[in-house]
């Protein structure tokens, strides 16, 4: 089944919040680039985020996915691990690119077998995947409030974005852990904002509050400083930004820098290093999630498939952010009471929702 078409199109879902702030910037939409690849009369599609600080920007994708797109056409759909190497020695990085060409085959090859995409990656383990929803950086008030909106809608899990300042993510923290109670389930993500001593200060008061996991206190190359950290607080400490391929994973593992890590598709530019990744988590006693895939319904239903088919994924998952926005172009992914449903359908189980503005040659 050979590739006979490779398109792709922009997408760019505005936020609810349009003064959505964490460590790193303030964001006011979702951007990124959709990728459809085609054989046979069937589609397969995926989704490259722009991400500046994982490396992807909304001007670059698109000349990334371009100079790919000749690399695709005419290769066998269920010929992976050859596309991929070409991708490779073509250009260096680009993982979010590489990331949507791989997604829209896998869903491509589901599609064309007539099953689920988990059944390609090991088999649904579990049927839903509770959400980890994130709260963006605003007054404690402000945060516990949003807090309890969401808790009321039935979310039991919260990533609550820090920025560095001690005495104001502790109160952050208080003000959220007081205003929902036990019940909740809270960690924290500095985004690399503390140096390690900040961070354990205010990891060890912050613990007083019952946090479940700290992501990535400190700057991503700092491997001692994080280590240190890992090694001094008792909260399980995870790696995200620092964890950005599979040999940086492998490093963090097998020298047990941190207790676990954040798996992103796009970020590990695919589903085949993204199982890599978990293998090599699995073999070290090294725990994982599946993290934050913001954007498009697209974009989350392969992470859903992933989290699905999983064994250690033990927590919840930040696999509904798109709840948070407005013009999505797929359907067919929804939150309800806290959770997200794994598809049931053929491929990764989400569909355009109308035509897409496929970008011409």
């Amino acid at each position: 089944m050979n590739i006979s078409e490779f398109a792709i199109f922009p997408v760019e879902m505005p936020l609810d919040d349009k003064d959505w702030t964490f460590a790193l910037a303030t964001v006011s939409s979702a951007r990124g680039w959709g990728v459809r690849v085609s054989a046979d009369g069937l589609h397969g599609y995926g989704y490259a985020p722009a991400v500046p600080h994982m490396g992807s920007t909304f001007e670059g994708l698109p000349i990334e996915l371009t100079r790919f797109k000749p690399i695709v056409l005419g290769r066998d759909a269920f010929g992976v691990e050859d596309l991929l190497a070409r991708l490779d020695r073509s250009l260096s990085g680009a993982n979010q690119a590489k990331a949507a060409i791989d997604c829209a085959i896998h869903d491509l090859q589901a599609r064309a077998l007539n099953q689920p995409l988990c059944n390609l990656l090991g088999g649904r383990l579990r049927t839903k995947i509770p959400v980890l929803r994130i709260l963006a950086i605003k007054t404690p008030e402000e945060m516990a409030n949003k807090a309890a909106e969401l808790f009321d809608e039935g979310y039991r899990y919260f990533k609550i974005k820090v920025h560095g300042d001690v005495e104001d993510d502790v109160a952050r923290v208080r003000a959220i852990r007081q205003r929902l109670g036990a019940q909740a389930h809270l960690t924290i993500d500095a985004n690399q904002s503390y140096w390690p001593k900040d961070a354990i200060y205010a990891i060890n008061r912050m613990a007083e509050f019952g946090l479940d996991l700290v992501e990535q206190p400190v700057p991503r190359h700092d491997l001692k400083g994080l280590e240190l950290v890992t090694r001094s607080v008792p909260v399980t400490v995870e790696a995200d930004e620092g964890a950005g391929t599979v040999e940086e994973i492998a490093t963090l593992v097998s020298n047990r820098i941190v207790d676990a890590v954040s798996l992103k598709i796009p970020k590990l530019g695919g589903l085949r290093n993204a199982i890599a990744a978990a293998r090599i988590c699995e073999s070290g006693g090294v725990k994982c999630r599946v993290g934050a895939h913001v954007g498009t319904r697209l974009l989350n239903a392969h992470a859903v498939h992933l989290a699905s088919a999983l064994p250690q994924v033990d927590y919840a998952c930040e696999v509904g952010e798109f709840a948070r926005m407005s013009g999505d172009p797929f359907t067919g992914l929804e939150v309800k009471g806290g959770h997200v449903a794994v598809p049931e359908g053929v491929g990764c189980g989400v569909a355009p929702a109308g035509d897409l503005p496929v970008l011409a040659d």
